[in-house]
Order: C-alpha cells, then sequence, then structure tokens
C-alpha cells in the first residue's frame, strides 16, 4: 500500500471519526469525495489504481477535478465547494502525519471557492402548516405516525436525520415542561422543549407505537414493520409521504408549493419563531447550527416582517413623501458630510 492510500485509510477510520469525532453521514460525504477522485484519476486521466500517489496532486488537477464535477456530474456550486472542502481537510491532514505532503495541503488551501447565491428559504404559513397537518389518515396507523412526525418535526425544528435517530429514552413528558434530546450535527446533543400540545400527541402516539415499552427504551420512536420485523423508518419513506401529503394539501391551498420536503418544516419553524420574536443568538442555539451566520439567513428570507416595517416608517410621515435630503442641491454640504472640508 503506498502512503496516499495509507493515509486515505487513516483519515477515513481513525483521524475523522476518533480525532475529530464526525457523525457517520459527514464521513461518508468525505468518503465519497476521494472515491469521485479516485474515479475520475482512473477514468479520465487514464491512470492505474495502484499508480495514484501524492506526486500527481497539485492545484491544477484539483482544479480540474472540480470542473469535472460540474460540467460532467452536473454538480451545484454548492456541492462543488464542500468537496473541495473535504480535499482540504485530506491533504491538511497528510501533511500533519508526513511533512513531505505539506506542500500538497497548501496547493489544495490555495484553490479558492466559487461564490454562491443567495437561497431563498421556502417555509409555510401558519394557515397552509394547518392545512398540511390535516392531510394524513389519522384513523389509520401509518396516518398517525406521519402526522405525528411532521407536528414533531414543526415544533422542534429539528433535521429529519435527528428525528429519524430518536429514541424512546429521549424523550421525556414526565417533568413540568416536556422536552426531547436532539443529537444533531457533530455528534452534538442539544435539549428541545416541546409544547403541551405536542406532548399530548406523543403519548398517543407512544402508547399506540410502543405499547409497554419502558422510558428507557433503545427502540427508535419513528419505524416501519416489514414482514413481522421493526425497521427504522429511513428519509426517503419521510420525503415520500410528505410529497404525498403536499400534494393532497396544494389542492386544497394553492399558496402551499406542489412539491414539499422535510427540511421546509424546520425552515417554517424558525420563521415563525423568529416572527415572534425569539432573537437570533437563541434561535440558532434552538436550531443546532454551528456558527450563527448560518441562522441569518431566516432573517433575510422573511419579507412580511421587512414589510411591516416599510408600512411602520410610512405610519410616521403620515402619507407624506419622505422629505428632500439636506445636502440636495448643495455642494458645500456633500463635501462637508463627506469629511472634506
Amino acid at each position: 500500500m503506498n502512503d496516499f492510500f495509507k493515509a486515505v485509510r487513516d483519515f477515513l477510520n481513525e483521524y475523522l471519526p476518533n480525532q475529530r469525532c464526525f457523525s457517520k453521514q459527514t464521513i461518508r460525504s468525505y468518503k465519497q469525495c476521494l472515491n469521485l477522485l479516485i474515479k475520475y484519476l482512473s477514468e479520465i486521466k487514464h491512470m492505474k489504481i495502484p499508480a495514484i500517489t501524492f506526486s500527481v496532486i497539485n492545484r491544477q488537477l484539483i482544479l480540474d477535478f472540480l470542473e469535472w464535477l460540474e460540467t460532467e456530474r452536473r454538480v451545484s456550486i454548492s456541492t462543488r465547494n464542500q468537496r473541495l472542502m473535504a480535499l482540504r481537510s485530506f491533504f491538511k491532514y497528510a501533511g500533519i502525519v508526513d511533512c513531505s505532503q505539506i506542500l500538497t495541503g497548501m496547493e489544495a488551501a490555495a484553490v479558492p471557492m466559487k461564490k454562491t447565491q443567495g437561497k431563498i428559504v421556502p417555509f409555510l404559513s401558519e394557515k397552509a402548516l394547518e392545512i398540511l397537518l390535516r392531510q394524513p389518515d389519522i384513523s389509520k396507523r401509518n396516518g398517525l405516525r406521519d402526522q405525528f412526525f411532521m407536528i414533531l418535526m414543526y415544533d422542534t425544528a429539528a433535521r429529519c436525520s435527528e428525528l429519524l435517530n430518536l429514541r424512546v429514552r429521549d424523550i421525556h413528558m414526565d417533568t413540568k415542561h416536556p422536552f426531547i434530546y436532539l443529537l444533531g450535527k457533530g455528534n452534538k446533543k442539544r435539549i428541545v422543549p416541546i409544547l403541551d400540545k405536542t406532548a399530548a400527541h406523543c403519548k398517543n402516539y407512544l402508547n399506540i407505537y410502543h405499547t409497554g415499552e419502558n422510558n428507557d427504551s433503545e427502540e427508535f420512536i419513528f419505524y416501519t414493520v416489514i414482514h413481522g420485523i421493526r425497521q427504522p423508518l429511513t428519509e426517503s419513506c419521510v420525503q415520500k409521504f410528505m410529497q404525498k401529503y403536499g400534494e393532497s394539501a396544494h389542492l386544497q391551498c394553492l399558496e402551499i408549493p406542489a412539491k414539499i420536503h422535510p427540511h421546509m418544516l424546520r425552515h417554517t419553524r424558525a420563521i415563525h419563531l423568529y416572527r415572534e420574536g425569539m432573537p437570533m443568538t437563541l434561535l440558532s442555539e434552538f436550531l443546532g447550527h454551528a456558527t450563527f451566520e448560518s441562522t441569518k439567513v431566516y432573517a433575510f428570507a422573511d419579507t412580511e416582517m421587512k414589510r411591516d416595517a416599510i408600512l411602520k416608517a410610512d405610519v410616521f410621515r403620515n402619507g407624506f413623501p419622505a422629505p428632500a435630503a439636506i445636502w440636495e442641491n448643495d455642494e458645500q454640504m456633500i463635501l462637508k458630510l463627506s469629511g472634506l472640508l
């Protein structure tokens, strides 16, 4: 085994899980990136896999690889940047364990990120949310499960993966204020309170889906039964039933998008909390964001609050046009305000 593949093995099996404590999903993403790099070298550059070493890696090759991802594999700019970050991390690690590879890490770090366009955060109004939550047939077992999943996702603003990893022991309703433990990105655990009405839905759900189980049970909260055997619910299953309910809700309310995805409930809760006055720093903690910058997108997304602010400003003027600027047609004032006089 050459040094390149030895570094790959140690990076994925030792460094990321044990030293950085990254989640399985993150490690899977890094692994996929390195597999794509090897695929590019073998299929596009026509290199034999045993011949792939650190000596063939340089800044131009990384740029060519990223260009291949965009043009041939049609990845988005954000995905392209994620792949670059994974490569930077790997080659930086290689330089740490072998000083002869420091230059490779520096060349990877010199490859610039591409600027991405700002994303519009999709969310539902309170009316649209209410219609969506009414779509499941709760007289049926799966309908009850699907409705409670959406209610809990909205109330906690959890990621889909966080709810799918939720176990019975993570729910605490025998306290004055019910709460749940969520395991987020980077295996970071956080406490999230739930409303009393959500707790009532939860008790009903547990009585049906987890009859007779202890509060410290390790069983997954959300599951499906296949051939009489419990299987954890998957993201594809959640996406499927939410798409179904989204389509039926769209027929009743055109403001509901025809395509609904699970993350939209997280966005919706974040926007609603922000409108209700939750400070941005507290909202960031509630959502489990690693950085405060990730939360700012909700401030830019809320056009309703911007509209209200504009209307309030108009009230102060009583409908009269804004007064002319004091520097208008006054060259001396312009120079003075600019600090030139």
